[in-house]
Order: structure tokens, then C-alpha cells, then sequence
């Protein structure tokens, strides 16, 4: 075998994206929590934005202005920040020429190029706690924020850490704690557990039993340590017992007979078969089950401190009666207003300035102008598809999910004149406050089929249908999918039995045998 080796030249084309068209399509895609982040990442990062004072108390009575350069600037102060045309050709600091030409008082300020440069040698933050006592907002909101919460993990071993027990059983159930699962379950075998312990200190499976009964005695919520559902459901069966009055007890023997010997088939609706096995009426199964769902199966996520952020909408869909029409606007009340700050932007241009310092606040002036750009750019792109879609999905803000059309992406990207993952990137992850509560903007952007009468209707529209035809059925004789096949095609919607299956199972919703309610 031979190899060669060569030189070749080959010429072709390949697009890249610059680093400010990233960033731009990163910004719109954002939903408004992110791009509230992403805002406060920059004012922490880049002294040149700074917030603008909507109303500036500079020249209440009896008070100095907070910044000198700021009360000696004049309408500059209320100026907002600086902005490109569409074009978005012009150079940075041409702008910054054309900001100073439309303010003619700065050009005035006594605050001198030498000074600038002796008070910002070094680039500071700008919210920093002024000699008139003005309190830090950045340093308030970290002392304001909530620590760390504790895992369940680190809350288990506080408690058992804490736990009047044997002394001799301690380390044997911190050892247990380990192999506990977040759902407080102990999915590994004592067995396993005995060998996995350091060497020269390995336990017996029966000393681990008597740790792991200890674990299951002592640590709350009740139910945590248990090796499988049926324990952790004895468990707290156990407890409630403990807590009734003598009277009160004897309600929870059904339900402990039930999950003993009949759990599989409580789960699989076969009341009737279970009625007869133990002697007992239905309607006491009934009573019984109420009572087993009460108790929990993940106990231990009863821990864990939810930290999924609430829903944010990014705008509002409001009816008009006076002019007959929903009306959207963004949900920008949450976003600060920016600006560029003006004394960097006189400091970049002083010549008299050392050049790497210019350098340096040249660089995050234009990172500045970019993310205000950007911000912009978003916003007006995100509106003008929120406009397109409640034009298009009037039907569903008047009748609800029901009436909801097919509607393609690309069909608003031809009428918006954009490209089809512009689109993408605006809808993604965006929700709207709506008379019909809060949407997911996705959700109105869907494919669908055609009725018999040629209308179009979405696939989430049929969802929808299959609901209301669940929920007015007889729930002692559910309809089977074959049945509801039938029902949606009296309806004028003609679907598989196995798309009725499919939308079934992602609307959460059981099969006919287990919706069944047993007389």
C-alpha cells in the first residue's frame, strides 16, 4: 500500500455568521425571563449601558443631582438611548457624532476630557453607592436573594444526623441515605449496599435492616426509605393509623387489605372482581380508594422546593368592543429602560486619552449599541408575528381551542416578508396573555386536516373535540376508540382509530376500561 502526499487549492464560498448576528438571533429568541438576565449580564459586564431615570430628580428642592454630569447635561439626561437606522450601515461612533449633534448642551459641560479621564481611568460600575448615600439597587437585590434551597439528599442526612437513635446505627443509615433516589425510594439491595461500604467496616444485611427500619420510623414525610410502592403506601397507611382515634381506624384496614393483596388490580379498574374476592360492596371500594389517594407514591419530592420559574407572558391579546378587534401589545413594563452613557461616550473619542483605554470603551460601546439594537429588533419582529397570528386566529380568542385553524409558519414568514426560521425564533418559548388565560404563542401554529365539508380544522382543534366527547360520555359504559372514531365522524371529523389513541394518550386520558365507573 502507498500514500502520497499533496497540495491542492480549491476556491468556494462559505457563509459565517458574525458574532452580532448570533447574538441577535439569540436575543430573539429569548422569552422576556431570559432576556431579563441577559439584560442584567450586560449592565453587571459593561459600564457603558446604564438605566435611564424616566424622571430624574435632579432638580427637586433641597436636593443635590446623584451624578454631577448628569445634572449639568440638561435635556441629555432624558434622551433615550442611541439608535441605527434599518440600513444598520452607519459606523458606531459616527452615531455617537450625530447623538452629540442633536444635544448642543453637551458640547457645553463643564465636565472637562482631563477630568473624565482622572475620574474614569478605570472603568467602574455604574451603580455604585454615591456620597449622597443613594443606595446600591444591584447590591439589594443580591442581599435580597433566596440561598441555595437544601436537596433531598442534604435534608435526609440533616435529619437523620439529627435523629435520637442508636449511636451503632448512625453511619450505617447515612450509608442507606446515599443510595436513596429522589423520589425517596431505595432502589438498591441491602446486599449491594454491604459490599459497597469501606472495607474494615462492612455491615451485615441485618444490621442494614435495622438501620433501614429506623430510616423509615424517623424520617419525614413518612413513606421515604421504602423499596418499592407497595412498602412506601404501607408505610403511610401506618402513620395515619397512629394518628386516628381508635374509632377512626378501622377505615384504613380495607385500604391496607387493598394495597396488600389487590394493588394490581385496583390499578387496573377491576373493582368488581375485588368486591367479590374480599366480601365487600363496591361503593366501600369506592370509599377506600378516596382514602389511597391521599397518600403519596413520590414522598419525597414533597422535599424539594419547586424551582420552575412562573410563567411570564411576553405580551397581552386584549378585545376592543368599540372597534370590534383583539388588540396585542408587549409585555415591555418589565424591561428597564437603556441607554448609553454619555460620559464614556465622550471619553472614547478624547484624544487625549490613553488609546487602549479608548480601545477598551469603543468595544463596549458597540457591544452596548448591538444588545440595544438587538432588543429592539426583537420586540418589533415578536409583535408583528403576534399581530399575524391573532389576525389569523380571530376564531379561537372568539370560541376557543375548538375553533382554532391550521396555520404554517411559513404561511406568517410570506406575510411578514421574513424567512421561516425568523418565525421559529420568535414564537419559541413566548406566551401570551389572552381572554382565554395563558397560551403558549406555538400553539397556535399548527397543521390540520380538512372536514367533510372542506373545512380546515388543526389537529389541536380535534383534540379538543375528542374532550368534549370524553367528558359527555356515560362513564358506566365508556366509549371505546372504535366508538369514538364514530362520535368524531358524526362531528364531521374523520380520523384513524389510531390517531384517536395517540391523541388520547397525550391529553392524558385512560382507556374506555379504566374510565369506567362500576355501579
Amino acid at each position: 500500500m502507498r500514500f502520497d502526499a499533496s497540495q491542492q487549492m480549491r476556491m468556494g464560498q462559505h457563509m459565517k455568521l458574525a458574532p452580532h448576528m448570533i447574538q441577535s438571533m439569540e436575543i430573539l429568541q429569548m422569552p422576556l425571563g431570559q432576556l431579563e438576565e441577559r439584560i442584567e449580564q450586560e449592565l453587571e459586564s459593561n459600564a457603558t449601558l446604564e438605566i435611564a431615570d424616566d424622571q430624574p430628580d435632579a432638580g427637586a428642592e433641597g436636593e443635590s443631582p446623584a451624578d454631577p454630569a448628569a445634572a449639568d447635561s440638561g435635556p441629555r439626561a432624558e434622551t433615550g438611548p442611541l439608535r441605527v437606522e434599518q440600513d444598520g450601515g452607519a459606523d458606531d461612533f459616527a452615531r455617537l457624532d450625530s447623538f452629540e449633534e442633536a444635544n448642543p448642551d453637551s458640547a457645553d459641560n463643564e465636565y472637562s476630557a482631563a477630568e473624565a479621564r482622572t475620574d474614569r481611568q478605570e472603568l467602574e460600575p455604574r451603580h455604585r453607592v454615591r456620597d449622597t448615600g443613594e443606595r446600591d439597587p444591584k447590591t439589594d437585590a443580591m442581599a435580597n436573594t433566596a440561598a441555595r434551597p437544601q436537596g433531598t439528599p442534604e435534608q435526609l442526612q440533616e435529619q437523620w444526623a439529627l435523629a435520637d437513635v442508636d449511636e451503632s446505627l448512625r453511619p450505617l443509615g447515612a450509608l442507606i441515605l446515599n443510595a436513596i433516589d429522589r423520589d425517596g425510594y431505595l432502589r438498591t439491595p441491602l446486599e449491594t449496599i454491604a459490599d459497597r461500604a469501606p472495607v474494615g467496616a462492612k455491615p451485615t444485611v441485618a444490621q442494614l435492616e435495622r438501620a433501614l427500619r429506623a430510616l423509615q420510623l424517623m424520617l419525614e414525610p413518612t413513606g421515604v426509605a421504602a423499596r418499592d410502592p407497595r412498602e412506601c403506601l404501607l408505610l403511610q397507611i401506618d402513620a395515619r393509623e397512629d394518628a386516628e382515634p381508635p374509632e377512626g381506624r378501622a377505615r384504613w384496614e380495607l385500604v391496607r387489605t387493598l394495597v396488600e393483596h389487590h394493588l394490581e388490580d385496583i390499578a387496573q379498574n377491576r373493582l368488581p372482581r375485588v368486591a367479590q374476592k374480599i366480601g365487600a360492596s363496591v361503593e366501600d371500594l369506592r370509599r377506600a380508594i378516596d382514602l389511597l389517594r391521599t397518600l403519596s407514591l413520590h414522598p419525597a419530592r414533597q422535599l424539594e422546593e419547586s424551582t420552575e420559574p412562573g410563567i411570564v407572558p411576553d405580551a397581552f391579546v386584549e378585545y376592543d368592543p368599540e372597534h370590534d378587534r383583539y388588540i396585542a401589545y408587549l409585555n415591555d413594563s418589565r424591561l428597564p429602560n437603556l441607554r448609553i452613557n454619555q460620559e464614556y461616550a465622550r471619553l472614547a473619542k478624547d484624544r487625549q486619552a490613553p488609546k487602549p483605554t479608548r480601545e477598551f470603551i469603543r468595544t463596549n460601546l458597540s457591544n452596548a449599541q448591538f444588545l440595544l439594537d438587538a432588543i429592539e429588533q426583537r420586540n418589533r419582529t415578536v409583535l408583528r408575528v403576534i399581530e399575524a397570528v391573532v389576525e389569523a386566529q380571530r376564531d379561537f380568542f372568539d370560541f376557543g381551542p375548538q375553533a382554532i385553524k391550521p396555520l404554517p409558519m411559513t404561511k406568517v414568514a410570506e406575510q411578514l416578508g421574513v424567512h421561516v426560521a425568523t418565525v421559529s425564533r420568535a414564537v419559541a418559548e413566548k406566551y401570551l396573555q389572552t381572554p382565554r388565560g395563558i397560551v403558549p404563542l406555538r400553539k397556535f401554529f399548527t397543521g390540520g386536516t380538512v372536514t367533510e365539508s372542506g373545512e380546515e380544522v388543526s389537529w389541536d382543534a380535534i383534540k379538543s373535540a375528542l374532550q368534549e366527547v370524553i367528558d359527555a360520555e356515560d362513564k358506566h359504559n365508556p366509549l371505546s376508540d372504535d366508538q369514538l372514531v364514530d362520535e368524531l365522524k358524526k362531528r364531521g371529523l374523520e380520523i384513524a382509530r389510531r390517531t384517536v389513541a395517540k391523541y388520547r394518550g397525550q391529553l392524558g386520558i385512560p382507556t374506555g376500561r379504566l374510565r369506567k365507573v362500576h355501579a
